[in-house]
């Protein structure tokens, strides 16, 4: 949420005390830090959905969509070469990206258009890249950029790669687990995620009691669903979907979820957030989000 400021703005609004590192010159040739979009909040961080006294319906400010995606996970840090942290995560994610398309969880957000169409409901998963070396924080998209492009030599040329880069940094006391942005790779236009190592983080949980999955693999798969969500509807600059607040479709049902499990199209099953939608709302069909609006999707 909060689209249109830079994650330090955010980091400073929030009161999250996260120390913003290192020199944008140094991480961004000189360019100033991607922004920072659909920042996902912690639990305890996480406001009401919507404006008080506003519509709470998204609105198009005319950029483009993500017609499909082409998704690529990086897991970023010398923990992802212990087999007792990897644990069910890698294969795990895999497994939850591959089926994410084509499933009714990612039709939930296929009512958004923009300049360059629809969004669809499949996805191309191109597995994971393993980097050992030191991971950093989320607090510059630049820096979280440049991992992007040293492990990703050829990006995707239609600019609908994206790119989800998984840390094994904790959150400490950062108000936030996640977010997406874009950027480019050697010219090339990308779209990129950012998460925490979520083990044991009560404030990014979604108290998965299924027993399907490990905590930590559980609370990464509820945040991812979030984010690709949000890449979806609202790429890049100059922004397509969201509404008066800020909110972007998986901010307005963050820590909402309309069904116990939600089963993906390989048969896997999640606890997942439900997405916003604009025609559920007007419809009345969709569950109420945390502000008791009725425009929210559980995906089943």
């Amino acid at each position: 949420m909060f689209r249109k400021l830079t994650l330090a703005a955010l980091l400073l609004n929030c009161s999250v005390g996260l120390a913003v590192a290192g020199d944008v010159q140094d991480q961004n040739g000189g360019k100033p830090d991607p922004l920072a979009r659909g920042v996902h909040k912690a639990r305890d961080a996480a406001p009401g959905s919507g404006a008080a006294g506003t519509s709470p319906l998204m609105t198009y400010h005319g950029g483009k969509i993500m017609p499909t995606a082409v998704t690529q996970v990086i897991l970023w840090g010398p923990s992802w070469s212990n087999p007792t942290f990897a644990a069910d995560k890698i294969a795990g994610l895999d497994s939850w990206y591959a089926g994410h398309s084509n499933s009714n969880y990612a039709k939930t957000s296929d009512e958004w258009t923009g300049t360059n169409g629809q969004v669809g409901p499949s996805n191309t998963h191109l597995g994971h890249l393993i980097d050992t070396s030191t991971a950093t924080g989320g607090g510059k998209t630049a820096a979280i950029l440049a991992e992007v492009c040293k492990m990703v030599t050829n990006p995707d040329p239609s600019g609908n790669g994206y790119y989800a880069v998984y840390t094994d940094v904790k959150r400490g006391h950062a108000g936030y687990c996640a977010w997406h942005s874009a950027g480019t790779c050697g010219g090339k236009p990308v779209q990129f995620a950012f998460f925490f190592n979520l083990d044991g983080d009560s404030g990014c949980d979604p108290a998965d009691t299924s027993g399907l999955h490990s905590q930590g693999l559980a609370a990464l798969a509820s945040v991812t669903a979030h984010e690709l969500a949000e890449a979806r509807s609202d790429p890049a600059s100059p922004g397509a979907w969201y509404d008066g607040s800020g909110q972007e479709n998986g901010d307005k049902c963050a820590w909402t979820f309309g069904a116990p499990l939600v089963t993906f199209s390989n048969g896997t099953k999640w606890k997942l957030q439900g997405e916003w939608s604009n025609i559920a709302y007007n419809a009345g069909t969709g569950y109420p989000n945390s502000s008791g609006q009725k425009g929210c999707l559980s995906g089943l």
